[in-house]
C-alpha cells in the first residue's frame, strides 16, 4: 500500500478497494463453481468446494508470508518458552491462531447444512458486527481500549444490522429446524466463541501496544496463518479417519472423505480460485486491526465491504453467466447498507481529525528511529 499512511483515511480505502475486489472474484467463483451443468457450469457440491477453495488459499497464503519475512515480530517483551526467548505476543497471538483455524472448517459446515447459503452467510457476518461492538464494551471497561465508540458508529451497527435482517425476512423458509439441530447450533456457538476469542485477541495486540510502539500487522497475520494452518491439518487428518477409527457417518464427514477420495474433475481449477479467497483473508485482517479505529468501526467496515462484494458478484453472475438477478430485498439491504457508510464515513473524518491532534499516527517515526528494539526473528 504505498503513497499512503498507516492508519490514515487512504490507506483504509486502498485496504477495502483491494478486499472488495478479491471478495467479488471469490463471490463469482463460488456461484460459477456451484453453478448446475445444466447451465454449462460444474455443478460442485457446497462442502466440496470449500475442502478446495480453503486448500487454495492456504496455498498462497503460507508462501507469501514466509517468502516476504513477514513473520519477523519486533518485541520489547520476550519470554522463554521450552528454552527458547520468544515474544511474549506470540502466547496470544498463536491461540488467536488456533480460533482462525476453528472458525474456517465451522464456516465451511454451516455452509453445508440444509439452509440457503446467503442465511448461512448473514448469521455469520451479523455475528461478526455484534462481537466487535461487544469487544470494544469490554476494552473500554478494562481501559484497554482509550478511545469512545463515537454515537456516529453505533448508528450504523443499527442499519448494518438492519441490513442484514432483510435478507432473514425474505428469505425463503424450510423444513430444516436449525435451533433444534444438535450439530448447527454447535457450529454456530463453536464458531460465534472463536471469532469472539479471535476478534478480542486482535485489538488487544493493537491496543496494549505503548507508545511509540509499532504493532505489526503482518507479522501478527503471519504467526496466527502458521497457527490456523497447523490447527487445519491436524482437524483435517482426525475427520478424514474418523469413519474409519470411530464409524462416524455424518453427511459432513462424507462429504469431506469423497472430496479428497474422489475428487471432482474440476478440483485443480477450483483450488486455484481459492487463492482469491486466501487474498481476501489478507485485507480482512489488516482492516480488522486497522490503527487508530475501534473494533467496532473496523468489524463494520469489514463486513459492509463484504456485502456490497458479495451483492455486486451477484449482478456480474447474473450479466454473465445467466444468474438470478438479485432479488428486491438484496437491494433495500444495499440502500441500509449505503446509510451506515455514511454514518461510518461521519465517525471516519471525526476520528481522523481526533488521531491528528492526538498525533497518534505519528508514532511509527518514534517507533522506526528507536534502533534499541528487540526484533526477533522466528524461522
Amino acid at each position: 500500500m504505498s503513497h499512503t499512511k498507516e492508519g490514515s483515511t487512504g490507506r483504509l480505502i486502498q485496504l477495502c478497494i483491494a478486499y472488495f475486489t478479491f471478495y467479488v472474484i471469490t463471490g463469482l467463483t463460488v456461484k460459477y463453481f456451484l453453478g448446475s451443468t445444466e447451465a454449462g457450469l460444474p455443478g460442485m457440491k457446497g462442502f466440496e468446494f470449500l475442502v478446495y477453495s480453503t486448500l487454495g488459499g492456504i496455498a498462497i497464503v503460507t508462501p507469501i508470508t514466509l517468502i516476504f519475512r513477514w513473520y519477523r515480530l519486533q518485541s520489547q517483551n520476550l519470554t522463554s518458552f521450552a528454552g527458547i526467548k520468544i515474544p511474549r505476543e506470540l502466547l496470544y497471538i498463536v491461540p488467536s491462531g488456533v480460533c482462525t483455524g476453528i472458525i474456517i472448517p465451522t464456516t465451511t459446515i454451516m455452509y453445508s447444512l440444509p439452509i440457503s447459503v446467503m442465511v448461512a452467510m448473514i448469521i455469520m457476518r451479523g455475528a461478526v458486527i455484534i462481537i466487535s461492538r461487544v469487544v470494544d464494551a469490554i476494552q473500554i471497561k478494562q481501559g484497554l481500549l482509550k478511545k469512545s465508540v463515537y454515537w456516529e458508529e453505533n448508528v450504523a451497527v443499527l442499519f448494518a444490522v438492519g441490513a442484514i435482517g432483510m435478507h432473514v425476512l425474505f428469505a425463503k423458509s424450510g423444513s430444516f429446524d436449525f435451533v433444534g439441530s444438535v450439530v448447527a447450533m454447535a457450529t454456530l456457538l463453536s464458531y460465534i466463541g472463536a471469532y469472539s476469542i479471535r476478534i478480542y485477541i486482535m485489538n488487544y495486540y493493537k491496543n496494549t501496544a505503548g507508545k511509540g510502539v509499532k504493532r505489526d500487522n503482518k507479522a501478527f497475520f503471519s504467526w496466527e496463518q502458521y497457527a490456523a494452518v497447523s490447527t487445519i491439518l491436524v482437524v483435517s487428518y482426525f475427520i478424514f479417519n474418523s469413519s474409519a477409527w470411530f464409524g462416524w457417518t455424518a453427511p459432513q464427514v462424507t462429504a469431506f472423505h469423497n472430496a479428497i477420495t474422489l475428487p471432482h474433475t474440476m478440483w485443480g481449477w477450483a483450488i486455484l480460485a481459492g487463492c482469491a479467497f486466501g487474498l481476501v483473508s489478507f485485507f480482512s485482517v489488516f482492516i480488522f486491526m486497522f490503527k487508530g479505529r475501534t473494533a467496532t468501526f473496523a468489524g463494520l467496515v469489514n463486513r459492509l465491504t463484504s456485502l456490497v462484494a458479495g451483492t455486486t458478484a451477484t449482478l456480474l453472475f447474473w450479466g454473465f453467466f445467466g444468474g438470478r438477478f438479485p432479488r428486491s430485498s438484496a437491494w433495500i439491504s444495499l440502500g441500509l447498507i449505503i446509510i451506515a457508510i455514511m454514518f461510518l464515513t461521519r465517525a471516519e473524518k471525526k476520528r481522523a481529525k481526533e488521531l491528528a491532534q492526538t498525533h497518534e499516527l505519528d508514532d511509527d517515526i518514534s517507533a522506526n528511529t528507536n534502533e534499541t528494539k528487540e526484533e526477533v526473528s522466528a524461522a
